[in-house]
């Protein structure tokens, strides 16, 4: 044990640097690009890492890292110190080596101003809006009652919250003041839910790290350092540092998280199926109107389709329920299937229109000589055999949305995926979690496929087609 934790410094000292991470979604004042010289970060940790990589002799060198899995990746070995507003709780301590507090916060519910409900007991029955895996989730959690709605970034629950999409949001004092209280629509209702501190976090086995980081952070506060920076961007003074974290309480994956689970699969499939019953008729309609339309529906047509396979679903998901909001308000679950339907639609155009350009011109002709119309001959004729040449391709579709719909979570859709990374942090381990996540959606897509493959041979599509015949001599 001592050969490994004598390494930890001497690593840092080999690289001539300290690697530290963070997460720049979480913005101001923690880590950001100063918006004078993007090129350079900016924040309080900016300064504090600067300062512990001073006494270490080295240079502090960022690595960007999403928040959420801060500690995965610190295991994994990603970099050498998490530094990012993480707090000192039991699932924390249960992961990594923890420093020493440096910043004392307070959870602070935030309401709409006016709003008559102003302690969380009291939010039984509504939507209360924090970040995932957070001291603050923790904290809804175990309030009975509560429907917890989860956000990746820190000022989108105070955006939904002025929309009136959720009831309150609970977050630390440091986020409510600089991202909740600038607008004048919201207000503290509880301003010390619960305390909590932010601490450094290193990688198991390296307690010489972790003890050089906490002689560090002392030196400088006996300097007067850590004040300066506070000071400097306008944090609230310290007061006295709560007591250390409670014991560790360590869940276990059993039966209550596979329950969890079965309903992040059903809105998975939900959102799914509403999706693709949208995204089929759209790129039908569209498929039509590149081939049959006049000049400006073909046009109009086009652009959609260019415009929605070119830019990410990940992108247009964000604009229409955070972008629209001041002019559209649309529920998560709503903005989730239109944005899926949407985007799939224009891929299922592309389907419908190669399909239809694979039907032999003499079919058309042949109906128009029986008298048929446009309208007849479409119906009767050509999206029949179209609809059976689309079906595979449709049906690959389908498994693929199945799978893409893990992106909603970022519209706080808690689905299958993100259910499962909520469940990783909670029992500390991604194995067992990720497994029964993959199983769970080999066993929503299989189906699927298999059903389709049943119905495309009934439509005259075998599944294995029949074996190439040699040509008579």
């Amino acid at each position: 044990m001592a050969l490994v934790a004598a390494s930890a410094l001497a690593r840092i000292e080999k690289q001539g640097e300290l690697r530290w991470a963070g997460d720049l979604q979480g913005g101001e004042p923690y880590v950001y690009r100063d918006p004078v010289d993007p090129r350079r970060l900016d924040g309080f940790e900016v300064e504090i890492a600067a300062g512990i990589a001073r006494r270490l002799g080295v240079r502090a060198t960022f690595v960007q890292n999403d928040w959420s899995n801060l500690l995965p990746s610190l295991a994994r070995g990603d970099f050498d110190v998490a530094l990012n507003g993480i707090e000192d709780t039991p699932v924390v301590r249960a992961q990594a080596l923890v420093t020493r507090p440096y910043f004392v916060f307070s959870e602070q519910l935030v309401v709409r101003r006016g709003f008559p409900l102003r302690t969380l007991a009291a939010l039984r029955g509504h939507r209360v809006g924090t970040l995932a895996s957070s001291l603050a989730h923790t904290i809804l959690r175990d309030t009975p009652g509560i429907e917890v709605v989860l956000y990746s970034g820190q000022e989108e629950p105070y955006r939904d919250l002025a929309l009136r999409r959720i009831d309150a949001v609970l977050l630390d004092s440091l986020i409510a003041e600089r991202y909740g209280l600038t607008n004048p629509a919201l207000e503290v209702a509880d301003t010390d839910v619960a305390r909590g501190t932010y601490v450094a976090a290193v990688r198991r086995g390296e307690a010489d790290l972790r003890d050089a980081l906490n002689r560090a952070l002392d030196d400088m506060e006996a300097r007067g350092e850590l004040s300066a920076i506070f000071a400097k961007y306008h944090l609230p003074p310290q007061p006295a540092l709560p007591n250390a974290a409670a014991a560790d309480q360590r869940a276990h994956f059993d039966a209550a998280q596979l329950v969890l689970f079965l309903r992040g699969a059903l809105v998975t499939l939900f959102v799914s199926l509403l999706a693709m019953s949208l995204a089929i008729p759209l790129g039908l309609v569209l498929a039509l109107t590149r081939i049959y339309g006049g000049a400006v529906a073909r046009f109009s047509s086009h652009c959609y389709v260019e415009l929605f396979r070119g830019t990410p679903v990940l992108l247009q998901l964000y604009l229409l329920y955070y972008g629209l909001a001041p002019i559209v308000h649309l529920d998560a679950l709503t903005a989730a299937i239109l944005g899926l339907g949407m985007n799939y639609g224009a891929y299922e155009a592309e389907v419908h229109r190669a399909a239809l350009g694979a039907i032999p011109a003499g079919q058309g002709e042949a109906a128009a000589a029986l008298g048929l119309t446009r309208w007849q001959q479409l119906r009767l004729v050509l999206l029949p055999q179209a609809l059976r040449t689309a079906l595979p391709a449709m049906t690959n579709d389908l498994i693929s949305l199945l799978k893409d719909s893990s992106l909603v979570s970022v519209i706080t859709v808690v689905e299958l995926t993100k259910q499962m990374t909520i469940t990783a942090v909670d029992v500390r381990s991604w194995a067992l979690p990720g497994l029964a996540c993959a199983a769970m959606y080999f066993a929503m897509s299989y189906p699927l496929a298999r059903l389709a493959a049943r119905l495309e041979a009934r439509l005259g599509y075998p599944e294995v087609p029949g074996a190439l015949q040699e040509s008579a001599a």
